[in-house]
């Protein structure tokens, strides 16, 4: 593929392809359906399958059914058809099933504005689940990091047997940019380990030293149990609270490594500068203008842009933030991700600012709040 000028969600559909992903289900919704047509047009000529369910509901069933059969598989919603599959999305994360997951959010709540777009899901995508236990929420800025971050999240999706998010937006999905594909340095794609040779097959066996189990696909000549409900190493139903306890710390325990070792982000430093402006997603373009706006006035902060939203990668941000006097979030909602900074920078003040009402923050906005500083 040359150099094209594609939207973003023709960009994640490459990105899947180039990934392995061989399974695609779906249902219309905007602004997510281009992902659905474009799948369709490249999976079929390559052996692949795409399907519409009758709904989300459905369509999340069919890919984790194609990933437990061994397929590289993927999703795309918007926030209404998301919110149907919160069952789903806790079957993926309890039984270990790799799956990536693209939502294309637009305004909410309920159906929203369609045509609108905003970050107010950014939260249902770590808690939106039965447990309280986490997938990975990978959060492209542009064209070029829809391809790179689905490549990364079925990578990740794979190495840690878990739903990987793709948490775009209708702007991003939607805004046409002049990319070559080729061009860009691909992460080598990876696969799902296979188990380890230890006696008989345990579908969640795990040796010390280990965090996942390794995978056989339903179907083949090995019988592989799968459920829902708590089990042991060996799939079946328990009770046992030790056995339970150990599955699901492990759980918890095997995305510590995502925060340090995926913590996607990109950092324009500006020495000397006693501000900090820490965002994601749309919003990032307009900061980035803004830190080149604000040099050139000699007026200098640093932005840190997140690509990795869940597990929030603590360490990074609390490094960037140093001692920088002034920490400021800036983010499509009403304040979804800036607790989590607060969190993490416990005790230190941490500005807020946001906007959903369905359009755009801008680099004046961001220009305004940062300049409120006594200088």
């Amino acid at each position: 593929m040359t150099s094209s000028f594609i939207e973003g969600n023709e960009a994640i559909a490459y990105g899947a392809l180039a990934s392995g992903c061989r399974f695609f289900a779906g249902y219309p919704i905007t602004p997510a359906t281009s992902i659905f047509n474009m799948m369709l047009k490249l999976l079929p000529p390559r052996g692949g399958v795409c399907l519409q369910g009758e709904d989300e509901i459905a369509s999340m069933g069919f890919c984790i059914g194609a990933s437990m059969a061994g397929w590289k598989a993927m999703t795309a919603t918007s926030g209404p058809g998301l919110s149907l599959c919160s069952e789903q999305i806790s079957f993926a994360i309890g039984s270990e099933i790799p799956l990536v997951i693209v939502d294309v959010q637009r305004l909410g709540p309920s159906t929203g504005s369609a045509t609108r777009g905003a970050d107010g899901d950014i939260q249902f995508l770590r808690w939106g689940n039965s447990g309280g236990l986490s997938g990975i929420v990978l959060a492209p800025v542009d064209v070029a990091d829809c391809f790179l971050l689905t490549i990364h999240g079925f990578n990740l999706a794979e190495l840690y047997r878990c739903p990987v998010f793709i948490a775009s937006n209708k702007e991003i999905a939607l805004t046409r940019e002049s990319i070559d594909i080729d061009a860009f340095e691909r992460p080598e794609v990876i696969s799902r380990k296979k188990p380890w040779k230890e006696g008989p097959y345990l579908p969640f066996h795990v040796p010390k030293g280990e965090k996942v189990p390794g995978f056989l696909p339903m179907g083949g000549k090995i019988p592989v149990r799968q459920t829902s409900s708590t089990h042991g190493p060996d799939g079946y139903i328990t009770t046992d609270g030790s056995k339970i306890s150990d599955n699901l710390d492990r759980l918890a325990m095997k995305l510590n490594d995502v925060t340090h070792s995926y913590a996607f982000h990109d950092f324009y430093e500006a020495k000397n500068s006693d501000a900090l402006l820490i965002t994601y997603g749309i919003t990032a373009r307009a900061a980035k203008d803004c830190f080149y706006q604000a040099k050139n006035l000699g007026f200098a902060f640093s932005l840190l842009v997140l690509k990795t939203l869940w597990p929030v990668p603590e360490r990074l941000i609390a490094q960037k933030a140093g001692n920088v006097k002034r920490i400021i979030v800036a983010e499509m909602n009403l304040g979804l991700y800036v607790r989590e900074v607060e969190r993490v920078l416990a005790g230190r003040k941490v500005e807020f600012l946001g906007r959903m009402d369905g359009m755009l923050i801008t680099p004046d906005q961001i220009f305004e709040v940062l300049s409120r500083v006594e200088r």
